[in-house]
C-alpha cells in the first residue's frame, strides 16, 4: 500500500483460517486509549483465506468526506470502490475488528446470466431466463424492476471483478436454476474468502480508509439531506463525521435474536449461519429517517447447516452431485429444489434432520469441504459398508440408494423426485463421505425498500435525499424465497450502483452550487 502524506494507517494483521475466528493482532498501536485496544482482541468468525487487513487510525480521521458508506461487506465495499473511481473521497466505518461481513461467510458462488465465461463453455444462457427462473423462486413476489436491473448487469458485475483481479470462471449450478450460472473462483473455493481478499486489494489500492471496531449509532439528516453519521468507539466521545451522501450497507438481522422472534416467532429456536454482526443496526437506523422496512418476515431457512456451530454447508455439494438421506437411507427430496421445499422436506421427517451422502467426484471438484472435513463435520469410509458405521445408517439400504442414483444419472431420468440438474457425475468413486445438517436461518430477504438506483425510499415511495442502500441490508429483490448465488451477486451489482449514484448525486449538487455562485 503506497504511504501518503496525508494519510497514516496502521497495520493490522489478520491471520484468518478458514472457517476459524481469529484474532486481529496490532503491530502498531492504532488507538490512543487502553479502553479501544481491548477491541482488537475480540473474535470474529470468518471464513477467508490467510490476508492482510489495512486499517486507518481512529486520530487519522477526517472529520468530512463525499461519501461515507456504513459497512465494510462486500456491498459497501464495492460502493467505496465506484464511488473513489468516480473521482470522489470515500471513507469505510465498520462496527466489527475486520471487513467482510456475511460476504466472508459465503460458499457457493455467483450468479450471472450471459457471461464471457459461460461463453467459453458452450452454455447458452439468456438474461430473461434468468429473471424468469429467480422470479419463480421467489413466487412472483419479487420487486420486478429491482430483479431486471438485477439481471441485466449481472454480466457486467463478473466483468467489473476480473478487472479487478477477482477471476470467477469456474462454473456449477444452485437450486432452482436451469442453467450452470453460478461463478466460483478457478480452483472451486469458497467464493465469500476470495472476494473479501480482492476487495480489501482493490480498497487499498486506491487508499480508500477504513475504520474498524467503530459503529455508527445515527444517520443525521441537514437541510432535508442526509448528510452526517454519528460514530461510537468504545472509550471515546462520540464523533460526527460529515459527508455529501451517505451508503449504508450493514447487512441483515439473521444474527439478531431480538428481531428474529419478533418477525418470526417460529423461528426463534433455530440456529443461524450468519456472521455475528448482522444485528439490523442499518435497517433500524433509516427506519428512525422515515425509511420503509417491507417483507421483514420473509426469512430464509437453508436446508444444509451443520447444527453445533451453525455453519452453512454450500449448495455447492448438492450442485456437484450429492444427494440427501433420511435416516433410514433413503432419498425423500429432489436436492436442488428451491431451499424452501428442501428445508420443508427435512423438518417433515421425524428426526429433522438428514445426511449429504457423496462420493470422492464431489469431494474433488468442490474444495469447500476441505473446510468441513478440517472442522470434523464430514465422516468418511473407503466404501458404503465403512462409511455406514460412522453414521449409523442402515448399509443395505443406503448401498441400494446410491445404486438407484447412480442409475438414474446414467440414464439423465431421476423417476423418484425429478431432479433435473447436477445429474452430469454419478457416485461410484470411492472414498464415500457424510454430513449430517438441519435446516438453519440463513438469510433475510426483508429490509429497506429501494428503487433501482439504490436510492432509500421513504413510507410515501420517495427518495430520502443523499441516502443509499445496498445488500442484504435492502429489501425486495428476492421476493419470499431466495435462488442460492444471488446474494454474492446482488452484493456486487447493487454496491457498484450504489457507489456510482451517489457519486453522481455529490457531483450534481457541486454543480448545482457553483451555478448558484456564478
Amino acid at each position: 500500500m503506497k504511504k501518503k502524506s496525508f494519510l497514516h494507517v496502521s497495520l493490522v494483521v489478520c491471520t484468518v483460517i478458514f472457517g476459524i475466528s481469529y484474532r486481529a493482532i496490532e503491530k502498531n498501536k492504532r488507538l490512543k486509549t487502553n479502553e479501544i485496544k481491548e477491541d482488537s482482541a475480540k473474535k470474529i468468525e470468518v471464513e477467508s483465506r490467510t490476508l492482510e487487513q489495512v486499517y486507518t487510525q481512529f486520530s487519522d480521521l477526517k472529520d468530512q468526506y463525499d461519501v461515507i458508506i456504513v459497512g465494510a461487506s462486500g456491498a459497501g465495499m464495492a460502493a467505496a470502490i465506484e464511488a473513489k473511481d468516480a473521482g470522489l473521497n470515500p471513507v469505510i466505518i465498520e462496527k466489527m475488528p475486520a471487513a467482510g461481513g456475511n460476504t466472508a461467510k459465503s460458499s457457493s458462488g455467483m450468479n450471472a446470466s450471459t457471461t464471457k465465461f459461460q461463453e467459453a463453455e458452450g452454455i447458452e444462457d439468456s438474461n430473461d431466463a434468468f429473471y424468469e427462473e429467480t422470479l419463480a423462486g421467489g413466487y412472483g413476489t419479487n420487486d420486478k424492476e429491482l430483479l431486471r436491473y438485477f439481471v441485466d448487469h449481472s454480466a457486467a458485475a463478473i466483468d467489473w471483478l476480473d478487472e479487478n483481479g477477482m477471476t470467477l470462471d469456474n462454473l456449477t449450478i444452485t437450486g432452482g436454476m436451469n442453467q450452470k450460472r453460478t461463478h466460483r473462483p478457478s480452483e472451486g473455493s469458497a467464493i465469500g474468502g476470495y472476494l473479501v481478499k480482492g476487495l480489501l486489494k482493490a480498497v487499498h489500492k486506491r487508499n480508500i480508509p477504513i475504520l474498524v471496531n467503530a459503529r455508527v449509532i445515527r444517520l443525521n439528516k441537514n437541510g432535508g439531506k442526509v448528510n452526517e453519521v454519528t460514530i461510537k468507539i468504545k472509550g471515546l466521545e462520540p464523533k460526527m463525521l460529515t459527508g455529501k451522501a451517505v451508503i449504508v450497507a450493514t447487512g441483515g438481522f439473521g444474527a439478531s435474536k431480538e428481531m428474529i422472534e419478533a418477525v418470526r416467532p417460529d423461528l426463534k429456536d433455530y440456529v443461524t449461519t450468519n456472521h455475528k454482526g448482522s444485528t439490523g443496526d442499518g435497517i433500524k437506523m433509516i427506519e428512525k429517517l422515515g425509511g420503509q422496512a417491507i417483507d421483514m418476515d420473509q426469512i430464509q431457512i437453508h436446508p444444509t447447516v451443520q447444527q453445533d456451530k451453525g455453519i452453512l454447508i454450500g449448495e455447492v455439494v448438492r450442485g456437484e452431485g450429492a444427494i440427501l438421506v433420511n435416516h433410514k437411507g433413503n432419498r425423500f427430496v429432489n436436492e436442488l429444489t428451491t431451499r424452501d421445499k428442501v428445508s420443508a422436506a427435512i423438518n417433515e421427517l421425524p428426526e429433522k434432520s438428514a445426511y449429504l451422502i457423496f462420493d470422492q467426484g464431489v469431494r474433488d471438484r468442490a474444495k469447500a469441504i476441505d473446510f468441513y472435513e478440517k472442522k470434523g463435520y464430514v465422516s468418511s469410509g473407503k466404501d458404503i459398508e465403512e462409511l455406514v458405521e460412522k453414521v449409523n445408517l442402515p448399509s443395505n439400504q443406503l448401498h441400494t440408494t446410491v445404486i438407484t442414483w447412480n442409475q438414474s444419472v446414467a440414464n439423465k431420468i431421476d423417476k423418484e423426485f425429478n431432479r433435473t440438474t447436477a445429474m452430469e457425475n454419478d457416485l461410484a468413486k470411492p472414498n464415500y463421505y457424510a454430513i449430517k445438517i438441519a435446516p438453519g436461518i440463513h438469510y433475510t430477504m426483508g429490509g429497506i425498500k429501494v428503487n433501482t438506483q439504490a436510492e432509500v425510499l421513504n413510507k410515501e415511495h420517495q427518495p430520502i435525499e443523499g441516502l443509499y442502500a445496498a445488500g442484504e441490508l435492502a429489501g425486495g429483490l428476492h421476493g419470499t424465497n431466495r435462488i442460492g448465488g444471488n446474494s454474492v451477486a446482488e452484493i456486487i451489482v447493487f454496491g457498484r450502483q450504489a457507489g456510482q449514484q451517489a457519486a453522481e448525486y455529490v457531483k450534481s449538487q457541486q454543480h448545482e452550487l457553483n451555478s448558484a455562485v456564478y
